[in-house]
């Protein structure tokens, strides 16, 4: 049986939705994944609130993490984070619902570079997020090896 590139990114998403109880216990939402892609998003809830009134960095870091590992883990293949890196641009605030983007830039055998963008509501960007990843070569979905 013959697995087109979407079907293969649908599965291996369910697959991993299946057992994140991290991104799911967040609110966390899929809204898109694709080879290579993914997009997730979150609201800010009071207890994701820091000292300041904003949102704590972590959970933007971690929004940012779980739209990077539905992208790279989209071609089927179990990926890891080997590398992680946050730039925050803007505070996320209370109630506000915040958008990552996550795109494929360059993919080898054993390793892959995503760039993630994280947006409020309204378009503004909240944080810039590069991942690193390394291929485990074990499936995540039958067939695919």
């Amino acid at each position: 049986m013959t697995r087109d590139a979407a079907e293969i990114a649908r599965l291996s998403a369910e697959a991993m939705w299946a057992d994140d109880k991290a991104s799911r216990g967040l609110g966390m939402q899929i809204l898109d994944v694709g080879p290579g892609t993914a997009r997730l998003a979150m609201t800010i809830t009071e207890h994701m609130v820091n000292g300041h009134g904003t949102c704590h960095g972590g959970f933007i870091f971690t929004l940012a993490d779980s739209a990077f590992a539905f992208a790279c883990n989209s071609h089927g293949l179990r990926a890891v984070a080997q590398h992680c890196a946050v730039t925050y641009v803007a505070p996320g605030r209370l109630g506000m619902r915040l958008t990552a983007e996550a795109r494929e830039r360059h993919r080898t055998d054993r390793s892959g570079i995503y760039d993630i963008t994280v947006r409020d509501e309204s378009g503004t960007t909240v944080a810039e997020f590069r991942g690193h990843s390394r291929t485990l070569q074990a499936s995540l979905v039958d067939g695919v090896t």
